[in-house]
C-alpha cells in the first residue's frame, strides 16, 4: 500500500471522527498530526510544527483583543444602543440585530459577539414583546456571515490564507479583501431574514427574563477601560489593514493583547481564559496533516480523482461549486476550522491541476465553512441560541437552508469576478 493511500484511509477516519466527535476535536487533530510521524508521512520534528505556525500566535492574539471589549462592557454597551434605536417593530429590529451582529463579528470573536448580544436581544424582546425565538436565530445568523468580511473574523478565512502561504504562492488575500463577498454575501442574508426566512422562524414565547450568564459585571466596568479598548481595537485592525513594513499581522496581535492587559481591560487571567485553545489545537494538528497530504501525494490523488470524476477537464466553476457544497455540507455538523483545514489543501491541488488561481476556489471553501445556518451544531452561536429561543434541530434546517442556497448563489456570483480563475487572459 502506498503512503498516498494510507494518508487518504488516516484522512478518512480524522473525517469521521470531526463529524461524530467521538473524541475531543482539538483531540482528533493533534492525534493526526502524531499519526502523520508515526506513519512516516513526515519527519517527527515536523509533528508539532504546526504550534509554531505564526497563525496559532494571531489567533490568539486576537481571542485577547475581542475578548477585552467584552469584559470591560464595550461590546455589550455597542450592542444596547444599536439595537435600541431600530425600534421594536419585527423587520426594523431584526435589521438592527443582524447589523450590528454582523458588523462586531466581522473584527470579534462570532462566539464571543452572540454571547454578549444575546442578554440584549432577549431584554429587547421582551420589552418590545416579540418573541425571542424570531430574533435570536437571526442573531447567530449574522455572527456567522459577518466573520466573512475581514481576514480574522473568522478562522477559515486564516486558514486559506495560511494555505495559500503553505503552497508558496506570493500573492496571499489582503486584511479587508474578503469584504468583496463577505459584505454582499451578509447583505443578502439580511434581506433574505427579513423578506422570507423569518416566514420560517418558529413564534415560541419563551420567558425573556431568564437568568443569563454574563460574564460582565455592571459595577466592574468603566468608561475609561471601553476607550481604551476600542482604540486597541482600532489600532490593532488599523494596522493589519494598512500593512505597515516590519510589523506583522502576529505582531499587531500581539501587541494588542499584550496592551490590553496591562491598561487592565482585562487580566492576565482572563487572557489566557479568553484563548479558544479547541481552535489553536485544532489549527495546529492540521497543519502537520495538510503537509503529509502534499508529501506523500495524497492531495494530489484526490483532486487527480475530483476532476476525472468531473470529465476530465471541468470548468473551475463547476470546482468552485462542488467544493463549495462540500465544504457547506461538512461545516454544518463539524467544525468550520476542521472543514476549511481539510478542504483547502485539496483545493490548492485541484486547482493546480487545472492551472487555475486557486484564490477563486479558497475563497469558495472559507465563506461555505461559514454557512454553517442548517443544524445547530454547525457553529457556537447556532447552539448559544438554542435553549433561549427554544428551538428544535428542524428550525435550523428550515430557516437556514435558504441562508445556504441563498449565500451559493451570491458566491457562484461574485468570486469569479473579484477572483478570476485565469487572471491576465
Amino acid at each position: 500500500m502506498s503512503q498516498a493511500v494510507k494518508c487518504l484511509i488516516m484522512l478518512a477516519v480524522i473525517a469521521l471522527l470531526f463529524v461524530t466527535e467521538l473524541i475531543p476535536l482539538a483531540v482528533t487533530a493533534m492525534g493526526g498530526a502524531i499519526a502523520c510521524g508515526l506513519l512516516g508521512f513526515i519527519p517527527a520534528k515536523q509533528v508539532f510544527s504546526g504550534l509554531s505556525n505564526s497563525t496559532v500566535v494571531l489567533f490568539a492574539g486576537m481571542f485577547v483583543v475581542g475578548a477585552s471589549m467584552f469584559y470591560t462592557g464595550l461590546a455589550q454597551k455597542i450592542g444596547a444602543s444599536i439595537v435600541k434605536i431600530s425600534g421594536t417593530g419585527e423587520n426594523s429590529l431584526m435589521f438592527g440585530i443582524m447589523l450590528v451582529g454582523a458588523a462586531l463579528s466581522a473584527v470579534l470573536s462570532n462566539t464571543g459577539t452572540a454571547a454578549c448580544l444575546l442578554p440584549v436581544v432577549l431584554g429587547i424582546c421582551s420589552a418590545a414583546k416579540i418573541p425571542a425565538s424570531r430574533q435570536l436565530m437571526p442573531l447567530a445568523f449574522a455572527c456567522g456571515l459577518g466573520g466573512i468580511i475581514t481576514m480574522v473574523g473568522t478562522p477559515p478565512n486564516i486558514i486559506a490564507n495560511g494555505a495559500l502561504q503553505a503552497a508558496g504562492m506570493k500573492e496571499q488575500f489582503g486584511f479587508f479583501e474578503y469584504a468583496w463577498i463577505g459584505i454582499p454575501v451578509t447583505l443578502a442574508g439580511m434581506l433574505y431574514m427579513m423578506f422570507l426566512g423569518k416566514y420560517l422562524l418558529p413564534n415560541k414565547q419563551i420567558d425573556a427574563d431568564q437568568e443569563i450568564e454574563q460574564e460582565v459585571e455592571a459595577n466592574e466596568t468603566s468608561a475609561s477601560k471601553q476607550i481604551v479598548s476600542a482604540v486597541i481595537l482600532l489600532c490593532v485592525v488599523l494596522t493589519m489593514a494598512i500593512g505597515i513594513p516590519g510589523v506583522s499581522l502576529e505582531m499587531a496581535a500581539i501587541i494588542g493583547a499584550i496592551v490590553a492587559v496591562l491598561t487592565g481591560c482585562l487580566t492576565e487571567k482572563q487572557a489566557y481564559a479568553s484563548i479558544d485553545w479547541v481552535t489553536i489545537f485544532l489549527f495546529a494538528g492540521m497543519m502537520p496533516v495538510s503537509t503529509a497530504m502534499d508529501k506523500t501525494g495524497a492531495g494530489k490523488m484526490i483532486a487527480e480523482w475530483t476532476v476525472s470524476l468531473m470529465g476530465g477537464s471541468p470548468s473551475p466553476l463547476v470546482v468552485t461549486a462542488i467544493l463549495f457544497i462540500l465544504s457547506c455540507g461538512l461545516t454544518q455538523f463539524m467544525s468550520n476550522t476542521a472543514s476549511a483545514a481539510l478542504l483547502c489543501p485539496i483545493g490548492i491541488a485541484i486547482s493546480q491541476q487545472l492551472g487555475a488561481d486557486p484564490k477563486a476556489v479558497l475563497m469558495a471553501i472559507a465563506v461555505a465553512a461559514s454557512c454553517a445556518f442548517a443544524s445547530p451544531v454547525g457553529t457556537p452561536p447556532n447552539t448559544l441560541v438554542l435553549g433561549p429561543g427554544g428551538y428544535k434541530f428542524m428550525d435550523y434546517v428550515k430557516a437556514g437552508t435558504g441562508l445556504v442556497i441563498v449565500s451559493f448563489i451570491v458566491s457562484l456570483v461574485v468570486i469569479p469576478i473579484v477572483w478570476p480563475f485565469f487572471p491576465g487572459n
